[in-house]
């Protein structure tokens, strides 16, 4: 793999990832860009103990352009975009409307018991291919591992950052999950603290292993792997499976068979084996209901600071869609109490993506 940086006009940095040693990434980012925003603003919720960012700069950002003005495809004449190459394989580069930035502004506390901090981190934007009506389903084995060597690279670089206390890999899909690019990608955040979800999982794994002396991610994997009804598919490194209380109609957990606190402890076997496995997820998601499947694909990876011991890397996928013309709305009981009702039963979901035919 060979790795190129170089930077935008407006100074962000850019990271080409490719397969062959020569090639060629000198073109220059010639627009005329404004100037970057500042970080957003943290704010403290006194009642749930989370901070929430405040990005007024994000309104601005851009929304379903055409084809023919996407800013993920590569350069062309007369048609620059953020990616100045006329070709790429696969390439990392910082968002422009991030919701974290190390370009600090001025913050002023805002009374009450909310404290006000800056939203120091970083964003980044990962296109996995430069084909615009392309998906990750369809990306070759090779190009699935050259994607992981750079979630890999930026997770390393990124969690050496001053402040960071954790970094995000994910890929929202579909306008349904509510998109503004459709070009193929995901993104990286690199949060200035440490999520909510990720605290909750890390305080269950806590108190399982003084119940148990066990890991919990471990424990609930073997448990999956001996059940068998909720598997939907394996291979010698990784399964695929429904977790037995699956929020959403449709979700698949992928778990190593190895415990690791991140993607950069899986060894070689290990991330040649993920994508073949997680391609496979994907078309049988696309099969299900005969229509491209809008979904949420998440890593979660040790945070930087706490509970590297107690964590396993692992890859959480789900969709609100729960038949062909029918979405799962995150309604009173989801959205205002955070107590969620899945219409679809997670066995049934483990069935059908078991029955689809994939090529």
């Amino acid at each position: 793999m060979k790795r190129t940086i170089t930077r935008l006009a407006d100074g962000r940095e850019l990271f080409y990832f490719d397969r062959r040693d020569d090639a060629d990434r000198s073109a220059a980012d010639e627009r005329d860009l404004p100037p970057r925003p500042v970080a957003s603003e943290l704010r403290y919720d006194p009642l749930t103990e989370e901070w929430i960012a405040v990005a007024g700069h994000r309104q601005d950002r851009t929304f379903l352009p055409p084809a023919s003005e996407c800013p993920l495809c590569p350069s062309a004449p007369g048609r620059p975009t953020e990616i100045p190459s006329p070709s790429y394989d696969v390439v990392v580069f910082e968002n422009r409307f991030p919701s974290f930035s190390a370009n600090l502004g001025t913050y002023s506390q805002v009374g009450g018991l909310s404290e006000v901090r800056p939203g120091v981190g970083r964003c980044e934007v990962v296109c996995f291919t430069p084909e615009h009506d392309s998906s990750f389903a369809e990306l070759s084995p090779g190009r699935v591992e050259l994607v992981m060597e750079a979630w890999i690279d930026r997770t390393a670089e990124l969690s050496a950052t001053p402040g960071v206390e954790q970094v995000f890999c994910f890929e929202n899909r579909g306008a349904e999950i509510g998109i503004t690019l459709a070009h193929p990608h995901g993104q990286i955040y690199a949060y200035p603290y440490v999520t909510p979800r990720t605290r909750l999982s890390l305080d269950a794994a806590r108190r399982h292993r003084e119940r148990t002396g066990g890991n919990l991610f471990a424990d609930v994997l073997a448990a999956e792997r001996e059940a068998g009804i909720r598997v939907v598919a394996a291979n010698e490194h990784w399964t695929a499976f429904v977790p037995a209380a699956a929020r959403w109609p449709v979700e698949v957990h992928l778990y190593p068979h190895r415990q690791v606190p991140g993607l950069g402890a899986l060894d070689r076997a290990e991330r040649a084996a993920f994508g073949p496995l997680y391609t496979e997820v994907l078309r049988r998601l696309d099969g299900l209901f005969g229509v491209p499947m809008p979904y949420v694909s998440a890593w979660h990876q040790a945070p930087v600071n706490i509970g590297r011991e107690l964590s396993y890397a692992h890859l959480e996928l789900f969709s609100i869609r729960r038949a062909p013309d029918k979405l799962k709305y995150l309604a009173g009981s989801e959205s205002a109490m955070g107590a969620f009702v899945n219409d679809v039963l997670p066995e049934e979901t483990a069935r059908r993506l078991r029955a689809v035919i994939t090529k």
